[in-house]
């Protein structure tokens, strides 16, 4: 269904499949089989290509109504539950789907430079998930609140963080890269890796400063009691 509606709104979905071994190509029509014969132990059914010309104007009104977000995608989905599992358009959106994702794992074990982009994408997010994991620290990472008023002010102080970490790292990491002598020793692979994303100078929990030579300014009877 990702690959349909990516497909369908302009853009490509471009996943890192786990279990990439086990996947299997569809056929474009069953008579490529036989000139297929080095892949038949990857090669499944063919593309039912009338279902998806049929429902070719229902699966454009879904996408549309993604697009200018007159329906959630969750409202569009729920349509589509195992128990209306046969509706034509669900296996019409199927089917494009289906046809999208060989594409696309043809053209992956085909380009070494796709699959660059993808892993190299795949370790940005993971990234930006340990950044958000690190600051969201409290109560697990979870939100913890059924309310939504509350559920949107965390929401909201988070991104105020991220921005806040993205904008400080990137200054120190402009000052740090003023000066020749480290500019100097930065491949073009190193400028490459550059990340505001970093946060191993960070003390999340504060900074306790421990003055051995002062004391608290409590007399002996509030020490005593």
């Amino acid at each position: 269904m990702a690959f349909a509606f990516c497909h369908l709104l302009g853009f490509s979905l471009m996943p890192r499949l786990k279990g990439i071994a086990k996947q299997r190509l569809y056929l474009p029509e069953t008579p490529a089989r036989s000139d297929l014969n080095n892949l038949d132990a990857i090669l499944t059914r063919a593309i039912d290509w009338e279902l998806i010309a049929q429902q070719y104007d229902e699966m454009v009104k879904f996408a549309t109504a993604l697009r200018k977000r007159t329906a959630e995608p969750e409202a569009i989905l729920r349509r589509f539950t195992r128990s209306n599992i046969k509706h034509p358009t669900y296996r019409a959106l199927a089917e494009l789907g289906k046809a999208t994702k060989t594409i696309f794992l043809c053209d992956y074990l085909a380009s070494e430079d796709l699959r660059r982009e993808v892993n190299e994408g795949l370790n940005v997010v993971e990234r930006w998930n340990g950044t958000n994991d690190f600051i969201f620290f409290g109560k697990g990472g979870e939100v913890a609140t059924n309310r939504l008023e509350d559920q949107e002010m965390a929401a909201l102080a988070l991104h105020l963080l991220q921005v806040s970490l993205v904008y400080i790292n990137t200054l120190m990491l402009q000052q740090v890269l003023t000066g020749s002598s480290w500019r100097s020793r930065m491949t073009e692979r190193d400028m490459a890796a550059l990340t505001p994303l970093v946060h191993a100078h960070v003390n999340p929990y504060g900074v306790f400063e421990l003055n051995m030579s002062r004391r608290l300014p409590l007399d002996e009877t509030v020490l005593a009691a």
